[in-house]
């Protein structure tokens, strides 16, 4: 059964890619475009990942999203992967990301990066 991972970021070609390049590795992604529908699709998703984009709709969205999933009981041991172009957002919140457990990935970032982290992260061998 292939891995489940949901992508929440709000730009559409970034959700496709990742859907399409995911899809070809074997993984079942399944993109979020909105904060305010991503907390109830990814939590009823239940996914092995999730790849979290932290500014999402406003500058909040992200983070509180990386909050409810962290709290929330059926989700509270999902790896998340913080996945984010701002760079200064993620380096004044790496000891926060750290404590929380999150993976921190910096756009861009190089494909072979993103699979060796979720291989990593999942316990793959390739």
């Amino acid at each position: 059964m292939a891995r489940r991972i949901a992508v929440v970021n709000d730009d559409t070609a970034f959700l496709d890619l990742m859907v399409e390049l995911l899809t070809e590795e074997g993984y079942e992604a399944h993109p979020f475009k909105e904060a305010t529908t991503a907390y109830q699709g990814v939590r009823d998703l239940r996914p092995d990942v999730i790849i979290l984009d932290v500014r999402m709709e406003n500058e909040a969205a992200g983070w509180q999203l990386l909050e409810y999933y962290k709290l929330e009981p059926v989700l509270t041991k999902t790896p998340i992967v913080v996945c984010s172009a701002d760079i200064q957002a993620l380096r004044d919140r790496s000891t926060h990301l750290q404590t929380k457990g999150c993976a921190i990935l910096a756009k861009p970032f190089d494909l072979n990066d993103l699979l060796a982290l979720l291989d990593k992260i999942l316990g793959v061998q390739r």
